[in-house]
């Protein structure tokens, strides 16, 4: 698989996981434990992401 192809994977999940934070964040008496955890791995994701841009973006020049 193609970085380009890896990184356009990266932000549909970053995106699909911003999508349920939201819903999850739109029902009262949302779950704590839930919320954390779904910002955490949308967080290790914008990392896996920009990382990948960084090497790509080292390798090019």
């Amino acid at each position: 698989m193609s970085i380009q192809a890896d990184l356009a994977e990266l932000e549909q999940l970053h995106r699909a996981l911003e999508r349920e934070l939201q819903e999850e964040l739109a029902h009262p008496g949302s779950d704590d434990f839930r919320l954390a955890e779904l910002k955490r791995r949308k967080l290790q994701l914008k990392d896996r992401i920009e990382r990948l841009k960084f090497e790509t973006s080292v390798t090019v020049h």
